[in-house]
């Protein structure tokens, strides 16, 4: 009866702190403005991008993009002409099709930041964005702020794919590594590789530790390797320790 008691209060917890969540993690839509002033040149979305959006914007045309800088006189015209390309086209529409909701995603990133906050009680919940690239970043994390590029979480069958990446790499880029992905690199943000890994085993393993934490969180193994298992072995011996003080374990 204890148990049972524990669990459902556990579980009341959880259903409270998504309550708060409903309102605080709202994935922000910058894809669609994105798609309709490459496929229409609509001035009115391109200045929703430039005045709603500027950091997203100068963040995809000079980092992700990397095509000049937001305040040149062309940038927009040379932004339209980027996306003339077949393929990025296909792209367009594909993400159009595979991402019209996207309800799931934003249920499991709720419910993985509650868990967060449980354990991590001081990290904040980032401003989480979509936003379609050109097949070279798959999250762009800056300022407290988690860009996700759809254009990378297409599926394994995606044909365009076929020609850039091999079957494995392909296999993880799909909609169900979306959050994984996201809650890594954040959480890569947060606690970043020590100045003192300098052997690949050492960041092996400060990688794995993060990934575990992913796992945790999601409660899935969306990510599977020896240096993972060897982490949760850890734990399993270390069952009160908390997740920066694994972060700053040695493990061997």
């Amino acid at each position: 009866m204890a148990i049972l008691v524990l669990c459902v209060s556990c579980e009341w917890q959880l259903h409270l702190k998504m309550a708060g969540m409903e309102d605080e993690l709202v994935i922000d839509r910058y894809d669609r403005v994105e798609t309709l002033y490459l496929t229409t040149g609509d001035f009115s979305a391109l200045q929703h991008m430039n005045i709603d959006h500027p950091i997203e914007t100068r963040t995809l045309i000079e980092d992700v993009l990397k095509i000049g800088h937001v305040n040149d006189n062309e940038i927009n015209n040379k932004f339209l002409r980027y996306f003339q390309d077949s393929t990025l086209q296909v792209i367009l529409n594909e993400v159009g099709r595979q991402y019209a909701d996207i309800e799931d995603i934003t249920r499991e990133f709720r419910i993985a930041f509650s868990r967060m906050q449980s354990e991590l009680p001081n990290v904040e919940v980032p401003h989480i964005y979509t936003q379609i690239g050109a097949l070279d970043q798959s999250v762009i994390i800056t300022n407290n702020s988690v860009g996700i590029c759809l254009d990378k979480y297409l599926g394994e069958h995606f044909k365009p794919y076929h020609r850039f990446y091999p079957l494995e790499q392909r296999q993880m880029m799909t909609r169900k590594m979306i959050v994984p992905d996201c809650l890594n690199f954040y959480l890569l943000s947060l606690y970043p590789l020590p100045f003192d890994a300098t052997t690949q085993l050492a960041c092996d393993l400060h990688m794995a530790k993060i990934q575990w934490m992913v796992n945790k969180l999601l409660q899935r193994k969306a990510f599977r390797s020896k240096y993972i298992t060897h982490v949760d072995a850890y734990v399993q011996h270390h069952e009160d320790i908390t997740f920066p003080q694994l972060m700053s374990a040695t493990l061997r």
